[in-house]
């Protein structure tokens, strides 16, 4: 793959994230705690469900800075090189996760 490859890749991944997350902004949104609108186990079952967007959110959201980090690294010519030890990555692993930033043995 080019680096013009990679770059097209995270970036059509990056602006599916940044669509997800403008989708789903409504998800977040404070639950209502009027009794005269719903039962305690509706809001419950609302308030669960704001709380799983909400994570649902920070995790596109990390997932869009990692996206951008590997795209500087494209630019700054360390794309596929692992940021702990300079090891190259295995190709299967970049396959997998594009915007890795570590190898397999310095994966989190």
């Amino acid at each position: 793959m080019t680096d013009d490859d990679i770059r097209k890749l995270l970036m059509a991944k990056r602006d599916e994230l940044i669509d997800l997350l403008a989708q789903t902004l409504a998800d977040g949104a404070p639950v209502e705690l009027d009794q005269t609108q719903q039962g305690r186990l509706s809001r419950m079952d609302a308030m669960q469900q704001q709380a799983m967007a909400e994570e649902t959110r920070r995790r596109r959201q990390r997932e869009v800075q990692s996206i951008e980090a590997a795209l500087r690294r494209v630019d700054e010519g360390e794309y596929g090189f692992c940021i702990t030890c300079g090891d190259p990555i295995e190709p299967e692993r970049l396959s997998l996760n594009p915007a890795t930033p570590f190898c397999i043995g310095h994966a989190v």
